[in-house]
């Protein structure tokens, strides 16, 4: 039985169909089956060079074979006295009672009760949980915590199958952000219903503290769907930011308002007592605290910046880094920021570097007017890369300025097989990205495919199938472009070689 995971891994300003390697993205776990076939017995035409298929026999049976065909045949058409045996009906056996799923009768039970008591008691809390929970999703500290988490935790002892499922859940976080943030959108949606629908009971003050709230989400959740973050990123950044901004604020005046007066009783109820006693609150300071959190690292530092050629720029920051992880920058310190993988030769190297692919405005402006100092939040965040620390043996693989998400992973641990595929790789990414892969990788331990020099791209499921049986590795990485992502993870698929590829979702 084979053990699968779906697919999937900062996104363009244009299109999917250019590389997007400044972040590390997707999944897919895969195990498959080949289909052997039939054997056949082939007799060629060597002048034609044509080949008949038939099944296999002996010439000195041919004959009788033939004629004792063609006498069955006649025997049954001349002969009419035989009886004719009525066509005996067979019933198939009925079908083996099964028994029904817990879940399905939970289903059943659940929407036969028709109400759910708790979320009708506590509209608040089911909207304010689900809101953090997709906070808590994006949190920047939260995911290095969870990566540590399972890299120390599984690494000496699990299983392949428990390091996939870790792996394959790690990378899937962004859809539990996404899935809460609508499900607590939804829940303060109906909550608002269901004061209108008792408006004259309920202060005006609640009810538009909470339509104003409503606004405000709605805003962040329709900038994030994946057409205008991926076509309009710098809408997608604003509006998500900005609008979640203010509906935080909208927020805590809907929960300390909705507090100060009891609709059952109809009196007032304010005092600091019962606020602060109420799960909502807790629920809006904790809300809080992970918003603020990523925003109390930003820091302006000092940067150098190398451009090798029109389409890379190659950044350098100060203070060494642990493989796997991601940046972002900015030219400013509240609007967009843009994430890309980090290089480096450990924690105690001075420097990291970022590779950035020149394709938006403001990688354009890397190239055009190269800043020396730059926005960067120093938290940063880890990416599925960061996950290769619980395998024995696997390979990168990448194209292009995916180097970036790639590289530290190979320098850092002497476990891990660098491919990288890319176009006049020493003219395009320059010196600096050279010298950290000679100095840090063995010959033995990567290939470097200048398409080029080599007049082509390579067969790179070829190349991966080789490298998997020769190198003992038991998982494959990809950072590529939607194309390159698609067509090996569809070759690791089909070969039944365990790879994650790259997300959009950054």
């Amino acid at each position: 039985m084979s053990f699968r995971f779906p697919y999937h891994e900062t996104p363009s300003e244009s299109s999917f169909n250019r590389e997007f390697n400044d972040a590390e993205k997707g999944q897919h776990d895969t195990s498959g089956m080949a289909l052997v076939p039939l054997s056949k017995v082939y007799a060629s035409d060597k002048a034609n060079g044509h080949l008949t298929a038939f099944p296999p026999t002996h010439d000195a049976n041919m004959a009788s074979a033939t004629q004792s065909t063609s006498s069955f045949h006649n025997y049954s058409k001349s002969d009419s006295s035989l009886p004719i045996l009525p066509k005996q009906k067979t019933t198939p056996p009925p079908p083996k009672k099964q028994e029904p799923r817990k879940s399905t009768l939970f289903f059943l039970w659940f929407n036969t009760v028709g109400q759910f008591q708790y979320a009708q008691d506590h509209l608040g809390s089911m909207v304010l949980g689900n809101l953090l929970f997709a906070i808590l999703m994006r949190n920047e500290l939260f995911f290095r915590i969870l990566y540590m988490a399972f890299i120390y935790g599984l690494r000496s002892w699990a299983p392949l199958r428990m390091k996939l499922m870790a792996a394959s859940f790690l990378q899937h976080v962004g859809g539990v952000h996404s899935g809460c943030a609508l499900s607590g959108t939804a829940w303060l949606v109906y909550y608002i219903i269901q004061i209108l629908s008792h408006r004259s009971i309920r202060e005006p003050a609640v009810l538009i503290t909470g339509i104003v709230t409503v606004v405000f989400i709605i805003t962040s959740v329709l900038s994030a769907i994946p057409w205008v973050r991926n076509n309009h990123h710098n809408i997608f950044e604003r509006y998500h930011r900005f609008a979640g901004w203010l509906g935080l604020a909208a927020t805590w005046s809907f929960v300390v308002l909705s507090n100060s007066y009891d609709a059952n009783s109809g009196k007032d109820n304010s005092n600091a007592q019962s606020l602060i006693t109420t799960e909502n609150i807790w629920f809006t300071i904790f809300m809080t605290i992970l918003i603020a959190l990523p925003w109390v690292t930003i820091r302006q530092v000092p940067v150098e910046v190398e451009i090798p050629s029109t389409k890379v720029a190659v950044l350098r920051f100060d203070r060494g880094m642990q493989q796997g992880l991601l940046g972002r920058i900015g030219r400013s310190a509240l609007m967009e920021y843009h994430a890309f993988g980090i290089i480096s030769e450990g924690r105690h190297s001075p420097y990291h570097y970022m590779v950035c692919g020149v394709q938006g405005d403001f990688t354009k402006s890397l190239v055009a007017n190269p800043p020396t100092k730059i926005w960067t939040r120093e938290l940063k965040f880890a990416g599925i890369g960061h996950a290769s620390a619980m395998f024995k043996r696997g390979i990168r693989v990448c194209t292009g300025t995916g180097i970036g998400a790639a590289l530290s992973t190979c320098i850092q641990s002497k476990n891990w097989f660098l491919i990288w595929i890319g176009s006049d790789q020493l003219n395009t990414f320059g010196s600096t990205i050279s010298r950290l892969i000679h100095d840090n990788i063995e010959p033995d331990r990567m290939i470097l495919w200048d398409t080029k020099e080599r007049g082509g791209r390579p067969d790179t499921m070829q190349l991966l199938r080789d490298t998997w049986n020769n190198f003992g590795a038991e998982v494959i990485f990809i950072t590529s472009n939607m194309k390159g992502n698609d067509e090996m993870m569809q070759g690791c698929r089909e070969e039944g070689m365990h790879a994650f590829g790259t997300l959009w979702d950054f």
